[in-house]
């Protein structure tokens, strides 16, 4: 079914948003960042201080991270779609609650229609919560495809997880590394002669 909304209306829709009370401490709805229509779809929490005062997810020192695994792995600028759970900062950078994540759903739903992803990375243990309905940590289930729905899904830790735990980066690096190698496999993306390897010094 053809979505009746134009993106430049769904934008619109979403900086109108008062479903929560985010709505009070927040200078920029964060919608995206990336190509509007991909067969990735890269999911997180919720937008930090950098994202609120931009208007765009993962531009903070977590983006610069996510934005180097990328690099690395030669995934196109057309290929990804970035977004998070909730599109307005929770204050303090607390995570968002029950209620502020069933509020942001349905314009997450929307977005869904227009992004149209085939494979979906869950950046950390609250996307994977509320994407999932589940509440098995995030450092159970990391790195293991999950289907449902008809989406291959890959939860793997949080960018912002790594920064603080430095020896963690090596499980990043491995579940995009699949990312990588299933989106070649299925055909939406150009293989690469070879996988990159990590950087020394970073394992």
């Amino acid at each position: 079914m053809e979505n009746k909304l134009s993106w430049d209306n769904f934008i619109e829709n979403c900086n109108k948003c008062q479903n929560c009370g985010l709505v009070a401490t927040r200078n920029n709805v964060v919608v995206y960042r990336g190509a509007i229509r991909a067969p990735l779809m890269f999911i997180g929490e919720a937008p930090g201080a950098d994202e609120d005062a931009q208007g765009k997810p993962f531009v903070g020192a977590a983006g610069k991270l996510l934005d180097l695994l990328l690099t690395a792995f030669a995934f196109p600028a057309d290929s990804y779609h970035i977004c998070n759970i909730v599109k307005c900062r929770p204050p303090d950078n607390r995570v968002p609650t029950p209620d502020e994540s069933k509020a942001c759903k349905r314009l997450l739903a929307t977005q869904f229609k227009f992004v149209r992803p085939q494979i979906i990375v869950l950046l950390g243990a609250t996307a994977y919560k509320n994407f999932t309905g589940s509440s098995e940590g995030i450092t159970k289930v990391r790195g293991e495809w999950i289907e449902k729905n008809g989406y291959l899904i890959m939860p793997t830790l949080h960018p912002a997880f790594i920064l603080r735990n430095n020896n963690e980066r090596i499980s990043l690096w491995k579940d995009l590394e699949k990312v990588r190698t299933k989106m070649e496999e299925m055909g939406l993306l150009e293989p690469l002669f070879s996988l990159p390897e990590m950087p020394q010094g970073r394992k």
